[in-house]
């Protein structure tokens, strides 16, 4: 193992487990990626192995089916993973966060309904925040549900709108959605409330009222499935309210998104280690002047850079990680760790491309498919200006003047 990404006070079985999904990276992610990357075909063998694996629960407590993994235990198999191929790791991402939710703040009947198939991988999550136009404006959303007949976990209700960039849309067949519900509330955070709509794995109308029209054209993140949702008087109960009350989905969703974040900051450090990896063993490979490029100092000064960068962002995200497991609060580490490892990670790629020189525009080799996938970090689970603002809001909250 390197010296680099190295993580102290694991135990056996996480030193196990991460030597298993290592393996795993190097024997069938890494062959394959670059085929399926260029194809825009879902990894179906790999995501079958990753069930097998007990990939899909790592999170999910055992008295559900799943392994009771702590939260850092996952996002270092992330970041393993997504040093494979990052799409991978987002399959399994928006499908760990909706499980996480459902763990937090769904009610136990809907805790048993899903989490035992959700931990197999029958029951694959996504999650739905963002609409056409909507950007990081959460506050705006525009998908309404509708109360009718009724009361209770029997109360009917009526979903209309489109939601926008679902990880997962077409694949999966459980979608909590974050709409409106007006409910008189004086906040509009408090009149939004989550549901799980459930429906058929695929495109085109895929439950009452649910259409995914078709898979959105990426320039990078390929082989996992983008889409939209479209709902047109989907209609459902209460039952389907997270949690069983309404008016509480956008905390519940901004829970989600905050260990999502601690997500999106492994799988950036997974990425920029694989560019890393990549740049230092062709500038041992490639000659000009008669040396090795190793040896000209403008590269041992990138690679230097490359390392340290790639280093700091890992034991960021391994902080924000620990701390949500020792049940603290850890929005700041987690808004800090995204916005570090994104970062260094566009910063990583990009230096590892400039040492593949021309034949790091070349789609033969890995270093292309990086270049197109690093982007998707700085905005996925929140801009770089998003994370900012929070990590600013803490610290005024932390270094308040006194008196």
């Amino acid at each position: 193992m390197s010296r680099l990404q190295t993580t102290d006070g694991l135990t056996e079985e996480q030193t196990e487990l991460l030597k298993l999904v290592r393996q795993f990276v190097d024997e069938q992610i890494i062959p394959a990626a670059q085929e399926l990357e260029h194809a825009d075909e879902y990894p179906t063998e790999i995501v079958e192995g990753m069930k097998e694996m007990g990939i899909f629960g790592l999170m999910i407590p055992e008295e559900y089916g799943g392994l009771g993994e702590s939260l850092l235990t996952y996002a270092l198999c992330v970041e393993e993973i997504a040093r494979g191929w990052m799409s991978v790791s987002g399959i399994i991402n928006t499908h760990f966060i909706v499980a996480y939710m459902l763990l937090q703040h769904g009610t136990e009947e809907q805790k048993q309904k899903y989490l035992p198939k959700m931990a197999t991988g029958e029951i694959r999550g996504a999650f739905s925040m963002s609409e056409p136009g909507l950007g990081s404006d959460v506050s705006a959303i525009r998908t309404k549900a509708v109360a009718g007949a009724g009361e209770g976990a029997d109360q009917e209700w009526t979903i209309t709108g489109q939601k926008m960039w679902l990880t997962n849309g077409g694949s999966a067949n459980l979608v909590a959605v974050l709409v409106k519900t007006d409910l008189g509330a004086d906040s509009v955070y408090r009149n939004m409330t989550t549901f799980l709509v459930e429906k058929e794995p695929g495109f085109g109308e895929t439950a009452q009222g649910v259409t995914v029209p078709g898979k959105i054209e990426k320039m990078g993140y390929k082989g996992v499935d983008t889409t939209e949702l479209v709902l047109e008087g989907h209609r459902t109960t209460g039952a389907q309210i997270l949690g069983g009350e309404p008016g509480k989905g956008f905390y519940q969703m901004m829970d989600g998104v905050e260990v999502g974040r601690v997500n999106v900051a492994a799988r950036a450090c997974g990425v920029a280690m694989r560019a890393f990896e990549l740049g230092i063993d062709y500038a041992q490979q490639r000659e000009t002047f008669g040396k090795k490029i190793a040896e000209h100092q403008g590269i041992l000064f990138r690679l230097a850079d490359m390392a340290t960068k790639v280093e700091s962002s890992h034991q960021m995200m391994v902080k924000a990680a620990k701390l949500k497991d020792a049940g603290a609060r850890n929005d700041l580490e987690a808004g800090m760790a995204k916005y570090l490892a994104a970062e260094n990670c566009a910063d990583v790629v990009e230096q590892s491309f400039r040492i593949h020189g021309g034949y790091g525009y070349s789609k033969e080799y890995e270093i292309e498919r990086l270049y197109r996938e690093a982007p998707m970090l700085l905005i996925g689970e929140g801009t770089a200006e998003i994370q900012k603002m929070i990590i600013g809001r803490r610290l005024l909250e932390e270094f308040k003047l006194k008196g």
